[in-house]
């Protein structure tokens, strides 16, 4: 306890935080410091317990600075550790693709936790699948990306080209279809292309049709079309209460050399 004496004669009583750090044998030597004999502070009759008042403050202001230390450093030591230990779980690892097969090519599947951008009152969004390469990985999608919050998902891979997957509100283009939709209640191949092939390549289609055909895969119709340029495979169909827009694109470059891989990415996309 220390002391502090005013001219009022009010006493105030306070405890050091530090002090608290000094064991209890040496705060009881502290106590007997507090009072100064007469000649102490000449030189004169200095004993023992007068030596260990000079110097106990030195020694525990040391060992408390070094506690403190030690107990900081742990800290961040373990924060590290625990960073690590992290970072080692999912470096390396993007969650829904699985492990290359033994020609090099990886399946990606929606995960069901995975958020969407499409606001509160949604339901959740049916999954889907397609076939990368090993060397694609995923590319975060931003809040402020140009193509809004209806693109889901982006991919990427620097040699061969790009993946982005829309998954829009069906009820955004037809009011009359239900919450199990198919994309034949949207309309034929030519009605979809024209009305959504804008929002993949961000311009009219007239004229950049190369080809559309209709496949069926488990009992859903998807339609399939090819564009250039720009260079595009999408491949499209409805499940629940959205529409989804696969869409696979490269440079001229990218599509000379790795057409059937493009082409094999395309037709891989299905609804799980």
């Amino acid at each position: 306890m220390g002391t502090c004496l005013l001219p009022t004669s009010c006493t105030l009583s306070w405890r050091s935080p530090l002090l608290q750090m000094i064991p209890s044998s040496s705060q009881q030597t502290l106590a007997r410091c507090s009072t100064v004999r007469p000649g102490a502070s000449s030189g004169e009759g200095i004993g023992d317990d007068d030596k260990l008042c000079r110097a106990l403050p030195r020694r525990s202001a040391l060992v408390s600075g070094l506690s403190l230390a030690s107990s900081t450093m742990l800290g961040l030591f373990s924060g590290e550790a625990e960073g690590v230990v992290k970072q080692g779980l999912l470096a390396g690892r993007v969650p829904g693709l699985s492990e290359p097969d033994e020609q090099g090519w990886r399946t990606y599947r929606r995960p069901d936790d995975k958020s969407g951008g499409h606001g509160v009152g949604w339901s959740p969004i049916i999954p889907y699948a397609f076939s990368v390469r090993q060397d694609w990985e995923e590319v975060p999608v931003s809040i402020a990306d140009l193509g809004g919050t209806e693109i889901d998902l982006r991919f990427a891979s620097s040699k061969e080209g790009r993946i982005f997957v829309i998954v829009a509100p069906v009820r955004r283009f037809a009011d009359a279809i239900d919450d199990d939709a198919r994309i034949e209640q949207i309309g034929p191949p030519e009605k979809v292309i024209n009305a959504f092939g804008p929002e993949v390549i961000g311009e009219n289609v007239e004229g950049k049709v190369m080809s559309m055909s209709v496949a069926e895969h488990g009992g859903r119709t998807y339609y399939q079309f090819e564009l250039e340029p720009p260079h595009c495979l999408i491949t499209a169909t409805a499940a629940g209460n959205r529409l989804y827009l696969f869409n696979v694109t490269g440079s001229g470059l990218q599509w000379k050399r790795h057409y059937p891989d493009l082409k094999r990415i395309a037709d891989s996309f299905r609804i799980v």
